[in-house]
């Protein structure tokens, strides 16, 4: 009978356990590993700095730039929301294109922001919110989720092993600067960046600032990397009432970081 017990009780202390860990992502049948992410990152993140595509700025030479947005990132990673903090490796690159609105985050959190998105935003509590908006896709695993329906399982293992014909990991790098969600994954995000937010000085709404100034400049549509779906204006919405059902707070005023404003750290690009 003693035997029996101990049977029946142990997996509900697992459940239990399990239950105080952060949020698990959700994502059903999957079979690419969390390592396979990581790897899948690591080798992605090397060809798109050795391609010579991108103009990469300097960590050495642009430390002030670097200093700033990194400690944005340990700020939102502080809160203890998101489930693979320790596993990824949340390593930040910022691109030197001011045409262009864009930011991205490979499998296993290389995150690439560009300087046309930063000048474009007003304040860091802005540019916060789309971090955690990109930082949730990798983190909820969307990103892997993604190329894997994409490319296919076999694919993906191929260059996380090493074996992939030439030419396939730069086609698949290229492919994560316009990686297109679904709606469901697009409005996690979204949720989850309000969820990083929320614990910081940032305005939990943040990305939310980011759709309404698309919508006052009288634009339909925002930017392909936050894809065209759900409507801009419902992501106002619901980013304001995600905040609100988490009671975060609602008067803030915009953090300096590092002791710089974000209209210094704008005039640095």
């Amino acid at each position: 009978m003693k035997k029996i017990f101990i049977i029946l009780v142990l997996p509900l202390l697992f459940i239990t356990l399990d239950s105080c860990k952060k949020d698990r992502p959700k994502t059903g049948v999957f079979l690419f590993s969390i390592q396979d992410d990581i790897n899948l990152g690591a080798q992605v993140d090397q060809q798109i700095k050795e391609s010579g595509e991108f103009n990469i700025l300097d960590s050495a030479t642009n430390v002030m730039a670097y200093d700033y947005l990194n400690a944005m990132k340990a700020d939102i990673l502080s809160g203890g929301n998101i489930y693979y903090e320790e596993e990824f490796a949340w390593e930040l690159n910022i691109i030197d294109d001011d045409s262009t609105l864009n930011a991205f985050c490979t499998p296993g959190g290389y995150i690439y922001i560009y300087t046309g998105l930063i000048k474009y935003l007003d304040n860091s509590s802005s540019l916060a919110g789309v971090l955690g908006h990109e930082m949730a896709h990798a983190d909820r695993r969307h990103s892997s989720k993604q190329m894997q329906q994409q490319y296919g399982l076999s694919l993906l293992l191929q260059i996380v092993s090493g074996g992939a014909e030439p030419g396939l990991l730069s086609q698949v790098a290229a492919s994560l600067t316009s990686l297109a969600f679904s709606r469901n994954d697009e409005t996690e995000a979204d949720e989850y960046s309000v969820k990083y937010l929320c614990p910081t000085d940032f305005d939990a709404a943040g990305a939310a600032n980011f759709f309404q100034k698309i919508i006052d400049q009288g634009s339909a549509s925002p930017p392909e990397f936050l894809s065209t779906h759900p409507s801009p204006d419902n992501r106002v919405e619901h980013i304001h009432d995600e905040a609100d059902a988490l009671e975060c707070a609602p008067d803030y005023e915009d953090p300096m970081i590092i002791g710089i404003s974000y209209e210094q750290f704008k005039e640095m690009f």
